[in-house]
């Protein structure tokens, strides 16, 4: 089994091969295949390659499988006795990802 760290959205995500992800929004239509290539690190149980900061000729291909915002997360902002109270909600657009393979070099 090889993991990955893989760096994306301005954040880092634990990878494997049929692993499951909702990252930052990406680019690209449902049912296609994307390549990340910000791998940080790959371990693939017999040797570990840190990058600095990338490792060299490793990538991570998968496939896009829905492209959808999240639940909305409510913003409530209030100041006692000035009677100031602001309510805003927002709904993040995500995309869910399935790791189809981990290569490297």
């Amino acid at each position: 089994m090889i993991l990955a760290v893989i760096k994306t959205g301005g954040k880092q995500y634990i990878v494997e091969a049929g692993k499951k992800i909702k990252v930052e929004k990406l680019e690209g239509e449902v049912g296609k295949n994307v390549i990340l290539s910000d791998v940080l690190l790959v371990d693939d149980g017999k040797d570990i390659k840190v990058g600095q900061p990338k490792v060299d000729g490793a990538s991570v291909e998968a496939k896009i499988l829905k492209q959808a915002r999240d639940r909305k997360v409510i913003i409530f902002k209030f100041k006692p006795k000035k009677r100031e109270r602001r309510k805003k909600g927002h709904r993040q657009h995500f995309t869910e990802l399935e790791i189809v393979n981990i290569k490297t070099k």
